[in-house]
């Protein structure tokens, strides 16, 4: 896990925002998510992992992110890289549940944007 600031993002004029964290030259999935308070994301899986890097971006709220070695705890601008096959579970803020976007990078563009 890498933990980094909206503001310590570098700019840039080609690519995607976080073309310097993470591999692959376009975002090829990822969604705005929504998490009601309280809510662990995959609770009903012993272990959630992915194959490549997926980047949380806290938009709004507080959440905690679990993993087999501790939690890292998140707020409103924070950029989490979880890494490859690392085990990782969100649970919203029973108080100030999380608006956040979760991203995935890869190779090529998602279906219907090739150029």
């Amino acid at each position: 896990m890498r933990l980094y600031h909206l503001h310590s993002l570098e700019d840039t004029d080609h690519g995607h925002v976080f073309h310097r964290l993470v591999d692959g030259a376009h975002i090829t999935a990822g969604e705005l998510l929504f998490l009601p308070p309280g809510q662990v994301a995959h609770a009903d899986e012993p272990r959630h992992v992915h194959a490549s890097e997926e980047i949380f971006v806290l938009l709004q709220g507080r959440a905690v992110v679990h993993f087999d070695d501790g939690d890292e705890l998140m707020g409103p601008g924070d950029v989490m890289v979880v890494e490859p096959d690392e085990n990782h579970h969100l649970e919203s803020d029973a108080q100030d549940p999380p608006v956040l976007l979760y991203v995935h990078c890869g190779g090529s563009r998602p279906p219907g944007q090739e150029v």
